[in-house]
């Protein structure tokens, strides 16, 4: 195996731990077509590298117990880094203090006022630039939209009795702008009120939060019904 392809692995790795959250070695084997040894190789070096984390796992009856590896933070940042997403650590941290800086010379609610309209501003620009196609092509444009800005971002229709073409599940498994929502949460609101005001003829509800600890941002996306009249 060739140093480059020894790094596309493990980047693999990393990748899939970002989408679902955690993983063991015989996961991943099963996954990338590779035995459990060579996972296993490829994961003790991303744990040196403190890219990953790993805890234990008593498995049930005589089997012996397994390692479940996560994404650690220092992973989560290398990955950002890799793919060019968002403004790296030291725009990251400008922002904020730029941020900071105006809450300490306007006032804090100035400074909510500033994003709130900021967030305005976004939404407009995203409603004309998602067009006026079906629900799937509106969320599908949304998608690339964010994916430009650097969101790991992808959808899936709704596994559910309904139409699957009226709702849809909406991922960012990463966020460009995660400096900022540590410190400034009420962006996080403003996201979901951009969302809503992007597709008013949905309903949009969150059901994942980064900053609550989940390993990724979802959000509901619902068509409304419309009322029948007799």
């Amino acid at each position: 195996m060739t140093t480059t392809h020894q790094s596309s692995t493990k980047q693999d790795i990393l990748e899939y731990l970002l989408q679902h959250s955690q993983a063991t070695a015989v996961e991943l084997a099963n996954c990338f077509d590779l035995s459990p040894q060579a996972i296993r190789r490829h994961l003790k070096d991303l744990d040196t590298e403190e890219l990953v984390l790993y805890s234990v796992s008593e498995q049930p009856g005589m089997g012996r117990p397994q390692h479940v590896y996560q994404l650690s933070k220092r992973g989560k940042e290398r990955l950002r880094r890799t793919r060019g997403e968002g403004f790296g650590d030291g725009y990251g941290e400008f922002a904020v203090s730029l941020l900071d800086t105006l809450a300490a010379t306007v006032g804090y609610e100035q400074v909510k006022t500033i994003l709130q309209k900021q967030w305005e501003r976004k939404a407009q620009e995203y409603r004309e630039r998602v067009g006026n196609g079906s629900l799937q092509e509106r969320v599908a444009n949304l998608v690339q939209l964010r994916k430009t800005e650097g969101f790991m971002a992808e959808y899936h229709p709704v596994d559910s009795c309904s139409s699957a073409k009226d709702s849809f599940i909406f991922i960012e498994h990463t966020c460009a702008i995660s400096n900022v929502a540590e410190s400034f949460p009420s962006v996080c609101g403003h996201e979901l009120e951009m969302f809503a005001a992007i597709l008013p003829d949905c309903n949009v509800e969150r059901t994942h939060w980064l900053n609550n600890g989940e390993h990724r941002c979802g959000y509901l996306i619902q068509a409304q019904k419309r009322l029948i009249k007799e």
